[in-house]
């Protein structure tokens, strides 16, 4: 049984260690490509910026946030007591990686249980996979004393991973299950695939309290699962997906809170996803660059909190008091993301016009 425990154990660490390798500090070329029309007059000075938004009941003081990211090892035990060290000393809130393994081996916990413990007071995310049930949700709940739960759905991951599951048709069951029983909000995240309309629609239906449509763009986990695999690589799922912004418009006329993740590099790129819809943006392979070392800390809380001093001097320049006032900004999407959209029916145009 500790063979096994090893194994997972050690894929955890492969994880961490591909995602430090596909870092790239620039932004993909749909964010740099999207503008924010400018207006040189607005009523809007520095003072009277708020960054506060809400979600499913949930105040975040800071509108993005410490999004999944790993635990279970001793390795990622200090990851993640760095990563929670960083939120409670920014206000951010924060996930935890895939609590899988905790529910198979309890004396991996304390991988996922510093993150509350180093942080009391904070907003702290749960996190399983989609093939678990209520009772499995409910106990990763009460490991971290969580406020919410994200359940992930990875099906792209798990076809190119070597000992990933291969039945996939009790999800959307299994999901609405965990939205019945759950004391907290339950948040349906992608890993990087992206999501489509039609998905929104259904996790709709069953009542979920918000959606991470989580993009291509940034950690890639079919290019790390191709990268463990010994033979019979899968690289042509690589590019599989829709980007974070394309996402975005998918999303458009959904009805439930959009959470943007998948290649947020910057506070630019934050405000054209709140532009475009996002309550909140969640940053992966971005926290995991500020703190992969050990003395780490102090340049991360630094870069951190001007990330809240940029972002709040972009809601000035555009006019916008509040994260909900800047989703109603005028906002040009990139010639790729016009193309889908005329191809899916979606109208972008009227965003320029807003």
């Amino acid at each position: 049984m500790m063979d096994l425990f090893q194994q997972q154990m050690n894929r955890k660490d492969e994880h961490v260690g591909h995602a430090n390798q596909q870092y790239r500090a620039t932004s993909a070329p749909e964010f740099v490509e999207t503008r924010f029309v400018h207006h040189p007059f607005t009523t809007v000075d520095v003072a009277d910026v708020s960054l506060q938004t809400k979600i499913a009941g949930l105040t975040f003081n800071v509108p993005f946030f410490i999004n999944a990211i790993t635990g279970g090892s001793p390795l990622t035990t200090a990851l993640n007591q760095r990563l929670a060290i960083l939120a409670r000393e920014t206000g951010m809130a924060m996930a935890t990686g895939s609590m899988s393994i905790a529910m198979k081996f309890p004396e991996s916990t304390q991988s996922f249980k510093v993150i509350r413990q180093e942080n009391p007071n904070g907003i702290l995310f749960a996190n399983l996979g989609a093939h678990y049930n209520a009772e499995a949700a409910k106990r990763a709940v009460d490991i971290i004393e969580a406020n919410a739960i994200q359940i992930h759905v990875n099906r792209a991951q798990e076809l190119v991973m070597p000992e990933g599951d291969r039945v996939f048709s009790n999800w959307l069951k299994n999901i609405e299950e965990i939205v019945k029983a759950s004391a907290v909000p339950v948040i349906v995240k992608e890993v990087g695939f992206g999501f489509s309309r039609e998905a929104i629609a259904q996790l709709e239906s069953i009542g979920v309290s918000a959606i991470d449509i989580s993009g291509t763009g940034g950690t890639n986990f079919a290019k790390i699962e191709n990268g463990r695999r010994k033979e019979d690589k899968l690289d042509f799922l690589e590019d599989w997906g829709q980007t974070t912004l394309t996402s975005l418009m998918e999303a458009q006329e959904s009805r439930t809170p959009i959470i943007a993740s998948g290649g947020v590099k910057t506070p630019m790129d934050m405000a054209k996803c709140f532009a475009l819809g996002a309550s909140l943006v969640g940053l992966s392979g971005e926290m995991l660059h500020l703190v992969r070392k050990d003395d780490s800390l102090p340049d991360a809380i630094t870069t951190v909190q001007t990330w809240k001093e940029q972002l709040t001097t972009i809601l000035t320049l555009v006019g916008a008091d509040s994260i909900s006032s800047l989703q109603q900004a005028p906002i040009v999407v990139a010639p790729s993301i016009q193309n889908w959209c005329d191809a899916r029916g979606i109208d972008w145009k009227h965003l320029a016009q807003r």
